[in-house]
């Protein structure tokens, strides 16, 4: 067997579990292991060099091991080896999670809104108001679609569950460390820039298919917003178009549109559900296709 190829069943079984139970428990999450490893890693020191080396080590180093567990998997006796890869690739996305953390969001409490929404984005939410925390939390449901669903089952569909562990460490990574603030800035720098390699494809993909809901509104948003932010700006500002809706973080970027309300989360997560079926759709034909030319 080849282990770049996906494998039709493990994909099915795997998009069943995220459908029916969700996240696994931190305790066996391979995506707690990987953030753990960026503690291992993070040794003060004041020089910026050192701090470059150290977080380039973390990069090679988490990305190898997962390449190579999922590399072994291939090794396992043939019924192990299937629960074994259904249960890595299962790591690398995150479907009903990232519905359920936004769906939170959706209250009339203010205070409870800015404790879910602090939950999936980086800025304080601390003092935003009702339109900007709706904002905020459609701002990640759009930039998660590209980051947790369509970018880690795009590696596996094209270059086999080694690819969707590296894309997966990659990823968890450059949430954890990637950011340009004195603690990060050069201790997360080669994480981020792998991340922004690994995801330049898969936003744009998703965007397209975000488009497919509104093609005018989405593509005008794309060429006016997209340039914002290399990558996720391209799934961000295709939903802040087929919403119509305003996106904006406050001193960063600003997305014109209408005042978002509290029932446009029930939009995002309804055209979340739809994009969702399309990449599905069009990852499981990808695998279909790849399966039918290897085994001809």
């Amino acid at each position: 067997m080849n282990i770049f190829s996906p494998d039709f069943p493990i994909f099915a079984a795997a998009v069943g579990i995220d459908l029916l139970f969700g996240e696994y428990p931190d305790i066996i999450h391979p995506v707690v292991w990987m953030g753990r490893m960026a503690v291992w890693f993070d040794i003060k020191t004041d020089s910026d060099f050192i701090r470059f080396i150290l977080g380039g080590m973390l990069l090679v180093s988490n990305a190898a091991l997962w390449f190579f567990i999922a590399f072994f998997s291939f090794k396992l006796p043939s019924v192990l080896r299937f629960a074994v890869q259904v249960f890595l690739l299962k790591s690398t996305f995150s479907i009903t999670a990232l519905y359920r953390h936004v769906k939170c969001c959706r209250t009339d409490d203010i205070e409870r809104m800015r404790q879910s929404v602090s939950m999936i984005v980086s800025r304080d939410t601390s003092e935003l108001d009702r339109p900007h925390l709706i904002s905020a939390s459609l701002e990640s449901l759009s930039e998660n679609i590209s980051d947790s669903v369509v970018a880690p089952l795009f590696y596996y569909a094209i270059f086999g569950l080694p690819a969707a562990m590296i894309y997966r460490s990659v990823n968890t990574l450059d949430a954890m460390i990637g950011y340009r603030t004195k603690s990060f800035e050069w201790y997360g720098k080669a994480s981020a820039r792998a991340d922004d390699l690994a995801n330049f494809i898969p936003a744009r993909i998703t965007a397209l298919i975000i488009a497919l809901f509104s093609p005018r509104a989405a593509v005008r948003a794309i060429f006016k917003y997209a340039h914002t932010k290399l990558n996720a700006a391209y799934p961000m500002a295709a939903v802040s178009g087929v919403l119509g809706v305003l996106f904006e973080k406050k001193g960063v970027y600003r997305f014109d549109g209408r005042e978002p309300e509290i029932g446009d989360i029930d939009r995002g997560l309804k055209l979340f559900k739809l994009v969702v079926a399309v990449s599905l759709a069009l990852m499981a034909a990808i695998i279909l296709l790849w399966g039918t030319a290897a085994n001809p």
